[in-house]
């Protein structure tokens, strides 16, 4: 949980103390000394919309009012207006010359930045808010918060990369294995069309050498039926003779 000026108790009284102060710190018109006052009642009681309006109207009445700019950066800053309320409190830190309000302006200015989730930028405006007031145990806590917080994200973030790569690798990896197991299934199919021809060639020659042997086995028939006409023709002659 983040420290700052505006929680309930002793923290919460601690701004609406300052806000009291820094409206009857500065020569202003008796406008703004109004418009100022009736923000800070408004503040008081959470109508923080409510008391923008009335310091900024105060600024309408005079525009170099510090305190004003200040004042109206805390009401950003509750209506979780961040970014906006960063800009009045570096504009508060410009211009005040008091170091203590500037140490002020500095720490309202890291706590928008780290609720804005800009953690590396609060560090530095905690940092240079403390050396202005060393002794603010508010900034302390809250930069030593901030620091942790940017180590975990850090390491989340190294850890998120570190996940990255691995997917990565591993999509390689995948990707790889895949046109391994398609070389593979291509070689197989390859292999196998070769089996094939190979198998047909084999079939062929099988059926043209079974052509042969019949071939060969009626020439020899032919043959065998030749020499027995031929015998039957002699055993012919030869009784016609012995007659």
């Amino acid at each position: 949980m983040i420290n700052t000026y505006y929680k309930p108790g002793r923290r919460q009284l601690m701004i609406l103390t300052c806000l009291f102060l820094l409206s009857i710190q500065a020569v202003w018109s008796q406008g703004d000394k109004k418009y100022i006052r009736q923000g800070n009642r408004e503040f008081e009681k959470g109508k923080y919309s409510d008391s923008e309006i009335s310091y900024r109207k105060a600024l309408d009445k005079n525009n170099t009012s510090a305190d004003a700019v200040f004042n109206t950066g805390d009401a950003l800053y509750r209506q979780k207006k961040f970014d906006e309320a960063g800009k009045q409190f570096s504009q508060n830190f410009d211009m005040n010359e008091n170091r203590m309000k500037k140490s002020a302006s500095l720490y309202n200015l890291g706590n928008s930045l780290l609720m804005g989730n800009k953690v590396a930028e609060s560090i530095d405006a905690y940092k240079a808010s403390l050396k202005l007031d060393p002794d603010n145990m508010e900034a302390k806590y809250n930069l030593g918060y901030a620091q942790d917080l940017l180590r975990q994200q850090q390491q989340q973030q190294q850890q998120q990369q570190n996940q990255d790569q691995n997917k990565e690798n591993q999509d390689k990896k995948d990707q790889q294995d895949k046109n391994s197991d398609n070389q593979q299934d291509k070689n197989k199919e390859q292999q196998q069309q070769q089996e094939q021809q190979q198998q047909q060639q084999q079939a062929v020659s099988k059926e043209d050498a079974e052509r042969i042997l019949n071939s060969l086995a009626n020439e020899e028939k032919d043959v065998q039926e030749k020499v027995k006409l031929a015998k039957a023709k002699k055993e012919q002659v030869r009784t016609l003779r012995n007659w």
